[in-house]
This record gives structure tokens, C-alpha cells and sequence, in this order.
């Protein structure tokens, strides 16, 4: 089970010894805790549950649902995982240890919001042409005029765009910093600063 609960910094870049630059996304890793431990016995399926980021702030349901783990937390995520696959108690901590430079992850957040957008923006469409007396500039087209007298489901038309969650496969770890908590991935990561990023290890 290698998979951290992060928050989005930014993005810079890393210099290697022979001169080739790296783009990375910086991700900040707060402090996590095993909050509760599913088995196939009690609860029908094998998971582990896990809290994130430490509040002050938190409802009575959540104080007592926590309260083995002796932590707080702002997030919760649940990671499915084999049976008796690793040794895991309530309240134990995990940090970037359980990654090294040069894993292999995939990483899920939600992508920026652009708002309603038209299908150019959206999906990529060709404007119309200015001349020749052409008016359709920014015209989706003809969406469908005869039968079935409707619109099919899925049609690609303006609508509102982004704000969905995204996974990027096959990243990878550029660098930890384990006295500040940080771990860098290469490439770019979806979503604005400050977003959650869900980083999972490839197997």
C-alpha cells in the first residue's frame, strides 16, 4: 500500500549533472494517520482507512470515529488492500518513506474549473471561415436535424468544462525532502495550488 494524501505547491524545474532540465510539481506531504482497519470478517472487504492533514475544527461523528487514532483529521481516504498483506496498526504514521526517488506513481486530483465553455474551448472544434460570406465562426454546426427528432447523449456541445477528477499515469518521484515534507513529481500534476493530490506507487 504505497499511496500519500499530498497538497499541490507549484511547479519548478531540476537541473541534472548533464544539463537536462527537469519540470517537476512540488507536492506537500501533511501528516497522515491510520484512522480505521477494515477486514473481509467485519466489514465484507479488505481496507485500510486513512486521515490526513491534522484540524482543530471537527464534528462529534468524527471525534469518535477518530478517537483510537488520537488524531484529527481534515481528510479521509480509503485504500482498498489484500488481505494480512502488511503489518498496520490504528494510529500508525505514514510519511514519504514508503516512496524512493525513481517509483513510478499515478496521481488523481481535480482539474481546474474553466466554466461554461463553448466547443471550441472545450472539445477542440474548428472555427468556421471569415470569408466568403461564412457567418459560423464560433458555431458548434448542425447538431442533428432529422431522425431521431432528438439529441443523443454524449453529443459534444458547450457545457461547463473542468472541475472533473483527473488521474495522470506513470509519473515519476524526481525527489523527497523529508525535513520539510515534500516530494516532487515529475511533469504536471491537474488541479490549482493547494488542491489534493492522491499519489499512488505503480506496482
Amino acid at each position: 500500500m504505497k499511496q500519500l494524501i499530498t497538497r499541490k505547491i507549484g511547479m519548478t524545474s531540476t537541473i541534472r549533472e548533464d544539463g537536462v532540465v527537469t519540470p517537476v510539481t512540488i507536492l506537500s506531504i501533511p501528516k497522515q494517520v491510520i484512522t480505521q482497519i477494515k477486514t473481509v470478517e467485519k466489514d465484507g472487504y479488505s481496507a485500510i482507512q486513512v486521515g490526513g492533514q491534522e484540524t482543530k475544527k471537527a464534528s462529534k461523528p468524527l471525534m469518535g470515529h477518530t478517537k483510537k487514532a488520537n488524531f484529527l483529521p481534515k481528510i479521509i481516504k480509503e485504500y482498498r488492500t489484500i488481505e494480512n498483506d502488511v503489518e498496520i496498526n490504528v494510529g500508525d504514521e505514514i510519511n514519504s518513506d514508503i516512496f524512493s526517488v525513481g517509483d513510478k506513481i499515478n496521481v488523481t486530483s481535480t482539474s481546474k474549473g474553466k466554466g461554461f465553455a463553448g466547443t471550441i474551448k472545450r472539445h477542440n472544434f474548428h472555427r468556421g471561415r471569415k470569408t466568403h460570406g461564412g457567418r459560423s465562426y464560433r458555431r458548434p454546426g448542425s447538431i442533428g436535424s432529422m431522425y431521431p427528432q432528438r439529441i443523443f447523449k454524449g453529443k459534444k456541445m458547450a457545457g461547463r468544462m473542468g472541475h472533473d477528477q483527473v488521474t495522470v499515469k506513470n509519473l515519476t518521484v524526481n525527489f523527497i525532502d523529508k525535513e520539510k515534507s515534500l516530494i516532487a513529481v515529475s511533469g504536471a500534476v491537474p488541479g490549482p495550488r493547494k488542491t489534493i493530490v492522491l499519489v499512488k506507487g505503480v506496482k
